[in-house]
């Protein structure tokens, strides 16, 4: 009896071999997506981070190795927020909710200056007769606090020798600013570059802007303390192979955002705005040098503890990953 026994065992070994080689075999890229390292990356529909959308668009999260898992926030301050709250290990965020977070004592590593924009508009009615930027003394001014934008208007009010004691700030959600606008809550306001068409479609023929680009906006790749040097490594692979299709192919570029964007970005917006990005990944002197200024206005304005000099803040820089990928692009030491 030991024989036949012994015999249908191994018959049962090989039947059970042949079954999970062909499960393996049938699951093809699932399979080799569960050997890949995950990567949880929190974006925003700023064409600042457009190229993890064409990175999401074309596929190329896998080519590196990794299994990239992308969400979508409000602003780049609520992507700032998932890395510190650990929902994702890498955030698409501003500079200014970048240095916020380190005056703060946040853990997180900022690895590389994404993309440049320096194309600001003040947003205000014709019946408010602003026509300067002094002329916003003692107005309400909308404004998305704690984001880029907010820093965009104090350099607005620098301009005309004025800060935000010389106003009154209304904190507004981004997509808030013009119906307070077309309601007369503001007197004037200022958002992300993905509103000003529908302000101008909203107000008609009271719509008026003031056009500013006395500061140049930076979209970073931050990382929080999740994140391994090996992944965000693989994920700036990925990103400067989108940039470099951005560069060769606009037209193809803009489509992939279109795609990804699943309607939150309109066509003209993309057409019209994304051109004014300076897509390519840097840490350069000139990136230190605005963070320290905004750590200086963030102090002054917000009574934050942390101290961010120029040594203070290279221990916020994680240069390995962009080093490993284009040496060239790390500029600052």
């Amino acid at each position: 009896m030991l024989r036949p026994r012994a015999a249908a065992a191994l018959l049962t070994a090989a039947l059970l071999c042949a079954l999970t080689s062909a499960c393996s075999a049938g699951s093809g890229s699932g399979s080799a997506a569960g050997a890949r390292p995950a990567v949880s990356l929190a974006a925003s529909d700023y064409l600042g981070g457009a190229p993890v959308y064409v990175a999401q668009e074309h596929g190329l999260w896998s080519a590196e190795g990794i299994e990239a898992t992308v969400t979508t926030q409000p602003t780049g301050r609520d992507s700032l927020n998932a890395v510190l709250g650990g929902q994702a290990q890498l955030g698409v965020v501003g500079d200014l909710p970048a240095v916020t977070a380190a005056l703060g004592g946040r853990e997180l590593r900022i690895v590389a200056d994404l993309s440049r924009f320096d194309d600001w508009r003040l947003l205000t009615r014709t019946d408010r007769q602003i026509t300067d930027f002094a002329a916003l003394k003692g107005r309400k001014v909308g404004v998305p606090q704690g984001t880029n934008v907010e820093y965009a208007l104090s350099r607005m009010l620098a301009s005309a020798q004025l800060t935000a004691a010389d106003v009154t700030v209304v904190n507004l959600a981004p997509n808030q600013v013009t119906s307070a606008l077309a309601r007369g809550d503001v007197d004037a306001g200022v958002t992300f570059p993905s509103f000003y068409g529908a302000a101008r479609t909203t107000l008609g023929d009271r719509y008026a802007e003031l056009r500013f680009t006395g500061y140049t906006a930076r979209t970073l790749l931050v990382a929080g303390p999740k994140a391994t040097e090996a992944t965000t490594t693989a994920v700036l692979r990925a990103l400067l192979k989108a940039q470099r299709e951005i560069a060769a192919d606009p037209t193809a570029a803009r489509k992939a955002v279109l795609a990804q964007s699943k309607g939150a970005l309109q066509a003209d917006h993309v057409d019209a705005f994304q051109p004014r990005y300076g897509y390519g990944a840097t840490l350069s002197p000139e990136l230190l040098s605005q963070l320290e200024q905004e750590a200086a206005w963030a102090k002054a304005t917000q009574s934050l503890p942390g101290a961010l000099d120029r040594a203070a803040l290279l221990r916020y820089l994680q240069a390995e990953p962009l080093t490993a990928v284009d040496p060239a692009a790390v500029t600052v030491h």
